[in-house]
Formats: structure tokens, sequence, C-alpha cells
């Protein structure tokens, strides 16, 4: 029997390793084990799981370093499913990367649904993998390939500076906030951190604009964020 989804649970309990295995299997889920840190992080660069369900307390390295750690791999959803229920401990979940966190105990439904959304929300991102956006006649973005072109020429991008001249280029004129930047690249557990939107910005200027002190693309307005200039004349909406 061939599956749509196959998940990835993390967790040192081996009878919590068996519920999880007979409740996802019920639900029609191809079901990866792993009852470690270490072989849950090499379950995932083997297997590309499309979600992960992940336990924190567990020997050596706990759920939040396995978290950090799968967030540099993947962009799948993670979900924490823990006894650890406090304020902090939730907070700390999303910091680490983490798209949801639900409390031990649980309900099957509860779970069921929360792994849903989450499977839902990451599959409208390949909807548009083939997306390929033209904001002026000298710059052009081909999503599917992660490739930006500039008057005919390949830039290379990192994948996090991809994301954010993408996002500019889709509201073009319209100045966006470090945090609504932040928010739709890097999540909220980046809230509050302007320098970070500040050092991309600075990079993607010197790789897209010929004179990076004067842009002609991406303008900054001090104190509201920045946009992206399709006419390239410095007027904003």
């Amino acid at each position: 029997m061939s599956h749509k989804f196959n998940i990835l649970v993390i967790d040192d309990q081996d009878d919590t390793l068996e519920i999880f295995k007979l409740m996802l299997s019920r639900e029609g889920f191809g079901v990866i084990l792993a009852s470690d840190a270490v072989s849950g992080l090499r379950a995932a660069y083997r297997n590309h799981p499309d979600a992960v369900l992940l336990d924190v307390m567990m020997p050596e390295v706990d759920g939040f370093e396995v978290c950090r750690r799968l967030r540099e791999m993947t962009d799948v959803p993670i979900i924490f499913v823990s006894a650890m229920g406090t304020i902090e401990d939730v907070v700390r979940g999303f910091k680490s990367g983490a798209d949801d966190y639900v409390v031990k105990p649980f309900s099957r439904s509860e779970l069921i649904v929360r792994l849903w959304a989450a499977l839902r929300r990451s599959g409208e991102h390949p909807q548009e993998s083939g997306e390929i956006l033209f904001p002026t006649e000298s710059v052009m973005l081909d999503c599917s390939r992660h490739e930006l072109v500039v008057n005919g020429s390949p830039i290379y991008l990192t994948p996090k500076e991809f994301d954010v001249i993408r996002l500019l280029v889709r509201h073009p004129g319209k100045v966006l906030s470090a945090d609504a930047i932040l928010f739709q690249v890097w999540g909220p557990e980046r809230l509050g951190d302007p320098d970070l939107v500040k050092q991309y910005i600075y990079r993607l200027r010197k790789k897209i604009e010929q004179d990076p002190d004067a842009p002609r693309y991406l303008h900054t307005v001090w104190g509201s964020g920045y946009y992206f200039d399709m006419d390239g004349t410095g007027l904003v909406n």
C-alpha cells in the first residue's frame, strides 16, 4: 500500500512509538519511527518525511535541539508532542522552529487535525513552485529554480535571500515592515530582529543593484520598512 504522506515520529518511549504507529497507520499515513535524537536526524536525512512529530524530553540531545537541526535540512512541518506544557516550553518550541505544539495528554482527533492542518499549510508552497515573475524588464524570478536573472545574467542567491526578494516582488510598491518580512520568511520566532532584515536587504542590493548606495529597485522607508520598485523611479504607492 502506498501512502500519500510519511510521518517521522521521534520519541524515546517504545510504547509511545507504538501508539503513534497504530494511530497514524489507521489514518493512512506511512510511519517512520526513531527512538532517539541521532537516529531521528538520520531518518529525516534518509527518508525525507512529509512531517515530523517530536518529543522534547529525550536523553543526550533534547527535542528543542533536534528541531533546530531539522530546520537546517528541511522545511517540512514539525510538531512537538510533549508532556512539557508550560508557556515557556511552548514558546521555546516555536523559537526552535516548530510549526505546532501539542501537550500530552491529547485526543487522537486533535493531533490528527493539527497534523493535517500543518501538512495543508506546507502544501500551499509547492503550488507556486513553477511561477516565474517578471517585476521589471531587466529582472526575472524563476521560483521553480530559485533563480534570479538580472539583465540576462543569473545571480546566485541563498534560499533566504530568494525568499526575501520574492516577498517584496509580490508586493511591488508596498512598504513591508521588518516584522512583516521576518514573519513571512523566518517565522514568528524571529520577530523583533530588524537587523536581520537590514542585513539581507544590503546583501541583495549588492547583488542586483548597479549602485547599491543609490538603489533603483530595493528601497528603504526609514522607520517603516522596505519595498520593491517595479519602475525604478523610487516612488512608493
